[in-house]
């Protein structure tokens, strides 16, 4: 067997060609990355349907509890962005293993994947704990800053079992399985509601907890969910076979040292892209709330979108790092072009019907036309518009930094990612929007030109690494 390489030096190494890659083709490649990329997905918008659950729910208890949630999230995400790059650098070293045929190194990467998760987890719930301390640091309401440390009470002891589903998620689809997960999430989405509704209101005998209940139920749920996935991967086929918990408190310190390696780089880069949009909402609440509002609704379409290219770009991984691990070079091109390919299409066509229908989903979000609700429909619509480009550069960034991860390359993506949305993003929203008076508009078109250099870079990257291999 042909050990995966280990460093991004060694994925610049010359590979030798597959034997078989010249009998594979594009449609082939197509038809695998689909059956990745589907259930990926549809397991991300299950994700999204829960955190939507949770703030009906919450909403329930009235604005300043949706408030102090949103400010909870805020605080949470931070601190669960570092340690999702170590969570998810599991799925590139785990294909990479599949690939060459070995699996030992796959039992491997789970395991350091799983210890990783618990040496990250447990520091990082120090700033959900002390929630309260930062939101007031940083000009928050005494009121909602307590009303959030309630909810991030409950929530901060997820960390660990939700990072460690995210690593068990990889795994699975590295070995060709992903649908475990997806059934998994679609059966936590009715569970998570009816634990937060009664956790929040006390039905049923079970104490009245509010706040602290609804973010109690989401640690629970992803308890469930991690306990789910451990036993698929220990039990069920064809992931019995690997023996993927065995020796579980075996710890291979090097393999450690590469999934940190390549998961810090991710986790950082995340939080550069998290940032932008945390400082393009600031900026947007100096223009008016009327941006504001038109600013978030556009996001969440967004979000919405973007569960497809993340889909392929998971994929892209998977498909890279087998081909990466069994030493394809054929196959490595032949994977990042098929699912770049893919991405571009797909999100193209969504882009094309967010853009007719742009007014009609603005309105989705908003009550009857008056002055104030129209013009913020207006200004969303036309964000909707402007956005376009962002869409489909935010879908291409997303497949190539995952084909990029197949082969262990993520320290460029993350200087890219500093360039791309911190070097031109954020100063060009910022002059657009208060030097050319573009406002909201302006903001959006910082996004989209910060974003379109960063998916450039990551497609030039790719393409330099790939042709540096077949010329040596």
């Amino acid at each position: 067997m042909v050990a995966p390489m280990t460093s991004l030096q060694n994925a610049e190494r010359p590979l030798r060609a597959h034997p078989a890659a010249h009998t594979n083709h594009l449609a082939e490649e197509l038809a695998e990355t689909l059956k990745l990329a589907v259930p990926m997905m549809l397991t991300q918008l299950g994700q999204i349907a829960m955190m939507t659950t949770d703030l009906a729910l919450i909403g329930r208890l009235g604005e300043g509890a949706v408030a102090a949630a949103a400010l909870a999230h805020t605080v949470y995400f931070v601190c669960f962005t570092v340690g999702l790059g170590l969570a998810a650098a599991v799925a590139p070293l785990a294909a990479q293993a599949y690939g060459a045929g070995d699996p030992g190194r796959l039992r491997r990467v789970l395991r350091v994947g799983l210890w990783v998760v618990l040496f990250i987890s447990l520091p990082m719930m120090a700033s959900p704990l002390y929630g309260e301390h930062i939101l007031l640091a940083l000009g928050q309401t005494p009121a909602s800053a307590a009303l959030a440390q309630r909810y991030l009470e409950g929530l901060a002891w997820g960390i660990v079992p939700a990072l460690g589903f995210i690593a068990l998620r990889g795994v699975m689809g590295a070995v060709n399985r992903p649908q475990p997960a997806l059934w998994i999430t679609f059966a936590a989405i009715p569970a998570n509601a009816l634990l937060v509704y009664l956790l929040i209101h006390g039905v049923f005998g079970l104490p009245q907890l509010g706040m602290f209940g609804a973010g109690l139920a989401t640690t629970i749920v992803n308890f469930a969910t991690f306990l789910a996935a451990l036993w698929v991967v220990a039990f069920a086929r064809p992931f019995a076979a690997y023996h993927l918990l065995a020796h579980l408190w075996r710890i291979d310190w090097p393999l450690m040292r590469q999934l940190i390696a390549i998961g810090v780089p991710i986790s950082f880069a995340l939080l550069m892209e998290y940032g932008l949009f945390s400082s393009a909402a600031l900026l947007m609440g100096l223009i008016s709330t009327t941006a504001v509002a038109a600013h978030q609704v556009a996001l969440q379409v967004t979000a919405v979108l973007f569960m497809v290219p993340l889909g392929i770009g998971m994929a892209a991984t998977v498909r890279v790092g087998h081909a990466f691990g069994r030493n394809d070079v054929a196959g490595i091109k032949r994977a990042g072009l098929v699912a770049a390919l893919l991405g571009i299409a797909l999100v193209s066509a969504l882009t094309l019907l967010v853009v007719l229908e742009r007014f009609a989903l603005a309105g989705l979000f908003f009550g009857a036309a008056d002055g104030t609700s129209q013009a913020t429909i207006d200004l969303t619509a036309t964000l909707l518009l402007v956005g376009a480009t962002f869409f489909i550069a935010d879908g291409i960034q997303t497949i190539m930094g995952g084909a990029l991860r197949g082969i262990n390359d993520t320290r460029m993506t993350l200087l890219f990612a500093i360039v791309g949305y911190w070097a031109v993003g954020f100063p060009t929203a910022w002059l657009l929007a208060f030097q050319a008076d573009l406002g909201a508009i302006g903001v959006w078109i910082g996004l989209s030109l910060g974003t379109f250099i960063y998916a450039g870079l990551l497609v030039l990257r790719f393409q330099i690494l790939t042709n540096r291999i077949v010329s040596a």
